[in-house]
């Protein structure tokens, strides 16, 4: 019987990660390529084309191989029609028909949704909410992502963009600008931009998140004063949708995530100051289990399972 592999692309604001997967969703080969390399919607396109071609070369393997090749994108995407919305965080993209396009450029099958559609995907079949039917997974980096799996199925909405969490407004106000052209939303506050320009204020001096997140742990008053602040942001807004939902789990995952117990703390004291009783009683809070690979994960799931 010929054995099977499944091509994963992960796509961030700041990152592209391709990775070869096995039908137990085990990482066989992997590469990430920074996606300010390609600077136009081409490129990217291209620059995902040869890393699939390189991989099915250098694994010395066949087409037929192939299941197919599983996408997660950072931005409202269509996963029946295949198209891409747009994305926040790069520009150049609006309405593409991306699916379509690999598909006659790879000659394989192309799957693709939403990257925290798909971490919520990975995260609840093997990672952190397994065994929980309602969830929420957030994606803490560039860009402020959202999965929800209701009654164990991942809910999409009328046209697919659904879960949306980090253009959530939480400042009624003229509040700061988004990235998505609106203002006031979640992500403006708690993306790894808003918070690198937050500690450069602070400090005097670029500050990383790593930095930043060392710095915390070191007991540095700064840090700790920023990383409670961005918790108290995300938890003020989680208690609106634990209200609305009655959530059984919120997973958090993505570069903002590794800041840890202090930012962690802060998000549920928010959450359970905010919220209401009941609903702020029943929900738990977890770190994401599957770390980096959940978004490579969850688009292998998308491939076999035929999401």
């Amino acid at each position: 019987m010929i054995k099977k592999f499944i091509i994963c692309i992960d796509l961030g604001g700041t990152n592209l990660k391709v990775a070869l997967l096995d039908l137990n969703y085990r990482i066989k080969d992997r590469e990430i390529l920074s996606t300010r390399s390609f600077m136009e919607k081409d490129d990217l396109i291209l620059g995902i084309v040869h890393s699939v071609t390189r991989f099915i070369k250098y694994n010395n393997l066949s087409k037929a191989q192939i299941l197919g090749v599983g996408l997660g994108l950072p931005g409202p995407t269509d996963a029946q029609r295949g198209i891409v919305h747009f994305f926040p965080n790069i520009p150049g993209w609006k309405e593409v028909a991306l699916r379509d396009i690999l598909k006659n450029k790879l000659g394989l099958k192309v799957c693709l949704d939403n990257d925290a559609k798909l971490m919520a995907l990975a995260e609840h079949k093997l990672g952190a909410a397994k065994g929980y039917r309602n969830v929420l997974c957030m994606t803490l980096g560039t860009g402020i992502g959202g999965g929800v799996i209701l009654n164990n199925k991942l809910y999409r909405g009328f046209n697919n963009a659904a879960g949306e969490i980090g253009h959530l407004p939480i400042n009624e106000k003229a509040g700061a600008p988004c990235n998505c052209g609106s203002f006031g939303c979640l992500e403006a506050y708690v993306g790894n931009k808003r918070i690198i320009q937050e500690a450069k204020r602070v400090f005097k001096r670029a500050v990383t998140l790593e930095e930043l997140s060392r710095l915390a742990l070191k007991h540095n008053r700064l840090a700790i004063d920023i990383w409670r602040k961005t918790g108290k942001h995300l938890g003020f807004a989680l208690a609106g949708v634990v209200n609305l939902l009655n959530l059984d789990v919120i997973v958090i995952g993505g570069g903002v995530a590794g800041a840890g117990n202090v930012l962690f703390e802060s998000i549920k004291q928010s959450l359970i100051r905010q919220a209401m009783g009941v609903q702020a009683k029943h929900v738990r809070l977890f770190k994401a289990k599957l770390g980096n690979e959940a978004g490579l994960i969850g688009a292998a799931i998308m491939v076999k399972e035929g999401l």
